[in-house]
């Protein structure tokens, strides 16, 4: 438990009103929301304008300063847990931070995509991830310390990261753009987890090499394109406004890989020998990136792109199937048929990632029916069956190309009743094995011309099927998150399904009632395939363990959790004994950097991309793996 370095208030000046909150916190296990509201209004904050109520990060700050000063009891997570503001963020297990990548040219002229040229490509700049990045310049450095700040402040645990690089299509960067950008997120986590703080210098920087520019509208440039008139592409006005930066970039990596050592904290360049560093500098720091995640699209996924975005220490790949249906790819000019989303999928699954898929409903050209039918394919086909995914019905945004097809009539956004039927029919046939992100795109109202400005879209149909008696058998939707259960209670339940690569086990332990505790997924791929990596052969890949419950530090448990409480253990022990049974010699784990020394722990030595179990004939699985087990197909 740490105290953070910032100050929100003056602790001496608002001392007695703070620990008969913080009193009565501590007093109360089943304090509410609103029991917790009564209490801010009879302890008000005075301050020099009259009285104000304590914020969450104030109330957050001053429990950890007074427990570890003694003046209140020491230091409990359920306490925390009942002042920390929006537990949401971290009750699937792991504490999620979101960075953006600059503006840049994008390979696809997808019709329905908005024009911003603030933002990189299918961004808008009224969407809260992509003002805070615009508000840091994009730099990898400044977005991950505002992000792991916030979330201390408001009492949420940062030793277990998982970091989501989103921005255009991430295979299109250039490669030592990638390698700094991870690197720097990996700075910014050994920094922060060091109590240091180096963003004055990057902004300083910054700066000074007029990364902080005035917006476009400022130069004489439109923010945003509008499709119906376009006299320039996105990409050419983005390499024209950014054309300066393009090269100073391009020349300072030309330099320092011809020897030059001169660098600012924002030279877009590093090694791979420099992010491999930071990498094992992060398998035992304070706070561990324990998911990588990208996005890009099927038509970039190649082999060597395969490979490359592991060695940068990935564990997930987002990518933007949005339709399988290649006259709807075609009408929307998306660049790519289903034969691409099929192949870049199986080279991924090959790999051991997670496959987190992004569908589009609505789109020109296509109906509910059609969706409906577009939909089911995702999992009856053995080609795509995503481990997770984000419905993304379409909305219409001025300066999209589609707005001129939505003034000719020749498009229109399905009414609230067809959408909500239609999410309702996807929800309810959305396999066990699979978990919903997302039902909607957090693109502000006021950017939609046409389409669903609901926010709540997931919760309307939801409750939809509520009233039916039914609910989504996805992972969100049975995600203990934070409530109590007994171990005792869980039973280990396996679901096996056919993909393009061979065969997939998904391990879930449950509660009567299908609650998910914890899952791993197990890919048996066929023997006569032929791997991506030689590390690979003959081998097994468990591509994910997740274990569900609001997110603890590491080494705390909490009674009644599901962290920590052996369950991880238990799913890889299950998944060594149907590996040794399926005839592989070996199984490996697509690990996090921050994740090695857990599974080094339980078997598995260090690979050059892997980390390997060797499976010698006979071995049995421990204990932890005893409970029932029930078979599905």
């Amino acid at each position: 438990m740490t105290v953070p370095t910032r100050l929100p208030l003056d602790l001496n000046h608002h001392r007695e009103p703070l620990l008969a909150i913080l009193r009565a916190v501590i007093a109360d296990p089943q304090l509410d929301r609103r029991a917790m509201e009564r209490l801010l209004r009879v302890h008000l904050k005075i301050i020099e304008t009259g009285r104000a109520f304590f914020t969450n990060d104030e109330l957050v700050y001053a429990y950890r300063a007074l427990s570890a000063s003694g003046e209140l009891p020491p230091f409990d997570p359920a306490v925390l847990a009942r002042l920390r503001l929006k537990p949401i963020r971290t009750a699937s297990g792991v504490t999620t931070i979101t960075v953006l990548t600059k503006p840049f040219p994008c390979p696809g002229e997808c019709i329905f995509c908005p024009n911003d040229i603030r933002m990189p490509k299918s961004y808008l700049a009224n969407e809260p991830g992509a003002q805070r990045a615009e508000q840091n310049g994009f730099d990898p450095y400044l977005q991950t310390m505002m992000r792991l700040s916030a979330l201390e402040r408001i009492g949420h645990p940062t030793d277990k990261i998982e970091v989501i690089i989103l921005g255009g299509t991430w295979s299109f960067y250039p490669e030592t753009f990638q390698i700094w950008f991870v690197k720097r997120i990996f700075d910014a986590l050994h920094d922060f987890g060091r109590g240091e703080d180096h963003s004055e210098a990057v902004r300083t920087a910054l700066i000074e090499g007029s990364q902080f520019k005035p917006t476009p509208s400022a130069q004489g440039v439109p923010i945003s394109l509008h499709g119906e008139d376009l006299q320039q592409s996105y990409n050419q006005v983005v390499q024209n406004l950014y054309r300066d930066e393009m090269r100073r970039s391009r020349e300072q990596a030309e330099a320092i890989a011809q020897g030059a050592t001169a660098r600012s904290p924002i030279t877009e360049y590093a090694t791979w020998d420099e992010l491999e560093a930071a990498h094992r500098e992060n398998e035992d720091a304070p706070c561990r990136c324990v998911g990588l995640v990208v996005e890009t699209r099927p038509d970039h996924i190649s082999p060597d792109e395969v490979l490359r975005i592991r060695r940068l220490g990935c564990t997930k790949v987002q990518i933007g199937f949005q339709s399988l249906n290649d006259e709807v790819l075609r009408l929307n000019r998306r660049g790519h048929t289903v034969a691409a989303t099929r192949r870049a999928v199986r080279l991924l699954r090959l790999a051991g990632f997670k496959i987190h898929a992004h569908w589009m409903p609505n789109l020109y050209g296509a109906d509910p029916e059609q969706d409906r039918v577009d939909f089911g394919r995702l999992f009856s086909d053995p080609d795509f069956c995503p481990d997770e995914l984000k419905l993304y019905p379409c909305s219409l945004i001025e300066s999209a190309e589609l707005m001129s097809f939505y003034r000719t009539g020749h498009w229109q956004p399905y009414s609230h009743e067809e959408l909500v039927e239609l999410l309702t029919d996807c929800l309810r046939i959305t396999p066990e094995y699979c978990r919903l992100t997302r039902v909607i795109r957090d693109i502000p109202g006021t950017d939609i011309v046409a389409g669903s400005k609901m926010t709540n879209l997931r919760q309307l149909v939801e409750e939809r099927m509520a009233q039916k008696g039914e609910r989504s058998p996805e992972i969100r939707a049975r995600e203990v998150r934070s409530a109590s259960i007994a171990p005792e209670s869980l039973h280990l339940d396996e679901l096996r399904y056919p993909v393009s690569t061979g065969e997939e086990v998904f391990l879930q332990y449950i509660t009567p009632d299908r609650r998910i505790a914890g899952f791993l997924r197990l890919s048996l791929p066929l023997h006569s395939l032929e791997p991506l990596t030689d590390e690979l052969k003959n081998t097994a890949i468990i591509r994910e363990v997740h274990v569900y419950g609001q997110s603890l530090r590491l080494g705390e448990s909490a009674s009644g959790r599901a962290q920590h409480t052996g369950l991880g253990t238990a799913l890889i022990e299950r998944a060594v004994s149907i590996t040794q049974g399926a005839g592989y010699a070996r199984l490996a784990v697509i690990s996090a950097v921050g994740t090695r020394a857990y599974y080094r722990k339980r078997g598995f030595a260090d690979g050059r991309l892997y980390q390997i179990r060797d499976l010698v004939e006979g071995t049995q699985p421990s204990s932890h793996s005893a409970p029932q087990v029930g078979h599905r197909q």
